[in-house]
């Protein structure tokens, strides 16, 4: 997958998640949307640091983290 469609695909998600999150929220399911916001948009961050990676050692730490 190259990196530009990687990154379109990220993007559509975290929108998802965030049209998601506000449709929980109206029906005040608090608790989950926050967790599910958190996650859900953070794939992108994990995708982007991973392929600005210094070195397959920065890569494999990078990998671990998540």
């Amino acid at each position: 997958m190259s990196e530009s469609k990687l990154r379109t695909q990220s993007m559509d998600f975290a929108v998802s998640i965030i049209n998601l999150v506000k449709q929980l929220k109206e029906k005040r399911e608090s608790i989950i949307s926050n967790q599910i916001g958190r996650s859900g948009k953070s794939i992108g961050a994990n995708i982007r640091e991973a392929q600005y990676a210094h070195g397959k050692a920065d890569f494999i730490q990078n990998c671990k983290s998540l």
